[in-house]
């Protein structure tokens, strides 16, 4: 996935320890094969090549990820969507732009991107992309997907306690060996030697996204790398979002929505949700939390 994971276990010994984590990199793997755009034998691949052509029947297990996804799409208002493959780069983040491009290209870019445009045949298991062109990725639900999956599988074999961070999007389950909760510290990007909260996660994900390396800067005006896949235009205000859910690729696809949604939208829509809560730094540094989040500096 192009991500580096960390996997802690707690056991009885090294041996066994190992032994868990060599299983959790198995179904990591695993998961990889599965929704994998760069692999051309993948259903993800296969999916992507008859689109505008024909619908490709699907494995049970990737059929009921692109549902989640699509459901996403529709709590968000489109804010996260997973044919955002399709967009056209015209977005450079390595210091090559040099002026923004045209309101044309930026409307060309994203035609072909549109949840509406994912047909789903829940009869026959298949999967059917619209328009010709049009490609389906999961790099912003993926990650979160394969450290459940690793987490569910360890917990099945007995594991009591344990954390699977995938690049930041962190599954974590059980107590530490000394019987305390996991924390977690959250950092400020514009002062990242210091943590301002230091908070306990039980049996629960943390995501977070930021945008504070990747961007640029027109008119005085900072863009993201995080592009907002119903217009084309990159989001603005927010640079780091973190969401607490009970499920990484939950968390993991409303981090990356918060971003397109902006701060006022964002949190609204966080506050609905049981059980989810999210901590927001906006461009001038300021820290918003959802309501149910109380951090004491």
């Amino acid at each position: 996935m192009g991500s580096r994971f960390d996997i802690t276990v707690v056991a009885k010994d090294a041996i066994q320890g190992n032994q868990y984590i060599s299983t959790a990199i198995q179904e990591i793997n695993r998961i990889e094969k599965l929704i994998s755009s760069w692999d051309k034998n993948s259903e993800t691949t296969a999916i992507n090549k008859s689109a505008g052509v024909k619908p490709v029947k699907v494995s049970k297990e990737l059929f009921s990820l692109i549902e989640r996804a699509i459901g996403i799409s529709k709590l968000t208002d489109g804010a996260f969507d997973i044919s955002y493959a399709s967009m056209d780069k015209i977005w450079k983040f390595d210091g090559s732009m040099v002026t923004m491009p045209s309101e044309y290209d930026i409307k060309s870019s994203v035609s072909k991107v549109g949840h509406h445009n994912i047909l789903l045949d829940k009869e026959n298991q298949t999967v059917f992309l619209k328009l010709p062109g049009m490609k389906i990725g999961f790099g912003a639900i993926g990650k979160g997907y394969a450290a459940d999956m690793a987490k569910t599988l360890l917990i099945k074999k007995g594991v009591t306690a344990g954390i699977i961070n995938a690049s930041g999007d962190m599954n974590t389950w059980g107590n530490q060996p000394n019987g305390k909760e996991w924390k977690v510290a959250i950092t400020n990007p514009l002062k990242k030697n210091n943590a301002f909260a230091l908070l306990p996660v039980h049996n629960q994900a943390v995501v977070t996204s930021g945008n504070y390396e990747k961007y640029v800067t027109f008119n005085g005006k900072r863009f993201s790398h995080i592009i907002d896949p119903r217009t084309g235009y990159p989001s603005s205000g927010i640079i780091s979002v973190t969401v607490f859910a009970p499920k990484a690729e939950l968390a993991d696809a409303l981090a990356t929505s918060v971003f397109v949604m902006g701060k006022e939208v964002g949190l609204n829509r966080i506050n609905q949700l049981p059980k989810i809560e999210c901590i927001i730094i906006d461009d001038k540094g300021n820290i918003i939390t959802s309501d149910n989040i109380k951090i004491n500096n």
